[in-house]
């Protein structure tokens, strides 16, 4: 179920929190349990047939995790880290290579029609990151409901944030309606729930009206004109923040209100005055592991320029295969790779960079960038291209009205982090955030629910 959905706002939700809040100060021991039932049975709504994979998967890493604890034996969890990456592999890249594989002639490209189980690149990390600090010694051993629920709970099972061990497994052991500020907590919550859906149901969801019909076209051949292709471009380029960057908000106000608090996961990143800058502000949380587990893993910067500019370019090539299962997410991430090499370069020659201009560059190259992970092909990529560089004809009709709040909120406007968690508490914000609400409902009760984009991930 969708969090901008009916049957999520106004059935699970309240029946969640009321059967957790009777648990916590009725049965504290069925605390945990009750969250971990609902964080299945939330999961199993989208397809109950994945409910096995991600029982099994909890079951087997968790059992892996005791062996080591008694043995000590670091092949265990190399064998439970290659069997992960070999699951995720099996569901979302085999028909990738098999394809890759099929380009070369007489080789057999054997294909599997699998559905994708949602999710699954995000409880995967999970237990890598887990199971990577156990053999590091930095992670102690969990039972088999605080693991279970580290790894499927609901506000973040689907699409992040990413969450270290090290951030929520304390978490577990509170009270966190007796706590004294139980009351503000729980409001600010649901004040971070009401903002991440408005940015999905009225800033990101009318962007997509605008952004669809435009790669659509352009992966039918169909000619884009110059205004269509920077209307679709620009649209989704403050589409994909406001639908991502408006989920994480959700989660981390969902967890709020159970008592848990997860890691912001963007900081107004169409701010940024440099690449780097911006992927300390983009989905924060992936960042972090990228240069934890698979940056510093090469090398990173401890072994010369040589290896540091193999490892931010392996690192980001990587980063887009994860995004999804195509060339173009390839290319994507390795475009990424490439500036933040440039961008290395720069300063160690101890260039100077204006900050206004550095904001300009930064925000053109992503912009450029989301062109490519947003085409389904080279040819619909390269066909916005010519579009945007002026090979096209120019059109009319350029579509402004969604863009341009858009653009001011991204940009200009306060992050939701920053509007909930520093203002103080005020009847005129209840009330305000209740309106808020009121018409994100009607909102969704009169247009089509999008999904989230990053559910296909």
């Amino acid at each position: 179920m969708l969090f901008n959905s009916f049957v999520f706002l106004l059935g699970f939700l309240p029946f969640a929190f009321a059967l957790h809040w009777l648990a916590e100060r009725f049965r504290p021991g069925w605390r945990l349990p009750v969250l971990a039932a609902l964080s299945f049975a939330f999961y199993g709504y989208w397809d109950w047939r994945f409910i096995p994979l991600l029982a099994f998967s909890i079951l087997l890493n968790w059992w892996i995790a005791e062996a080591f604890v008694k043995t000590k034996r670091g092949a265990l969890i190399t064998l439970a880290i290659v069997l992960n990456l070999a699951v995720l592999a099996l569901f979302k890249y085999f028909n990738f290579f098999a394809d890759l594989a099929g380009m070369i002639p007489g080789l057999p490209a054997p294909r599997l029609d699998l559905a994708l189980p949602l999710g699954i690149s995000f409880f995967t990390f999970h237990h890598v990151m887990y199971l990577t600090d156990l053999r590091r010694g930095e992670a102690p051993r969990y039972d088999l409901v605080r693991y279970a629920l580290y790894i499927a709970f609901f506000p973040q099972v689907l699409a992040g944030p990413l969450v270290r061990w090290r951030e929520i497994m304390h978490q577990f052991d509170e009270r966190p309606y007796l706590r004294s500020d139980a009351a503000e907590r729980i409001a600010r919550g649901l004040m971070l729930l009401t903002v991440g859906l408005a940015k999905k149901v009225l800033l990101g969801d009318p962007l997509a009206e605008y952004a669809n019909p435009v790669f659509a076209a352009a992966a039918a051949g169909q000619a884009v004109s110059v205004a269509e292709a920077w209307q679709g471009t620009l649209a989704f380029t403050f589409q994909i923040y406001f639908d991502f960057s408006g989920y994480t908000d959700m989660a981390l106000g969902l967890a709020l209100l159970f008592g848990i608090v997860l890691p912001q996961n963007f900081d107004a990143p169409y701010r940024s005055a440099s690449i780097q800058d911006f992927w300390r502000r983009w989905h924060m949380t992936l960042s972090r592991f990228l240069r934890d587990y698979l940056y510093i893993g090469l090398g990173g910067s401890r072994h010369g320029l040589p290896t540091q500019v193999w490892a931010l370019f392996a690192t980001m090539a990587l980063g887009g295969l994860w995004h999804g299962a195509g060339l173009t997410f390839v290319a994507w991430g390795v475009a990424h790779g490439l500036a933040l090499i440039l961008a290395l370069f720069w300063r160690r020659a101890g260039l100077p960079m204006p900050p206004l201009l550095g904001w300009l560059l930064t925000f053109v190259f992503v912009m450029l960038c989301w062109v490519l992970f947003r085409a389904t092909s080279f040819e619909a990529a390269l066909t916005i291209y010519k579009s945007l560089f002026g090979f096209a004809p120019l059109g009319n009709g350029f579509k402004w009205r969604a863009l341009l709040p858009a653009a001011a909120f991204a940009i200009i406007g306060p992050t939701a982090w920053a509007l909930v968690h520093r203002l103080p508490p005020a009847r005129w914000l209840a009330v305000l955030a209740a309106v808020l609400f009121v018409l994100v409902l009607f909102k969704i009760g009169d247009d089509a629910n999008y999904e989230f984009i990053y559910f296909q991930f």
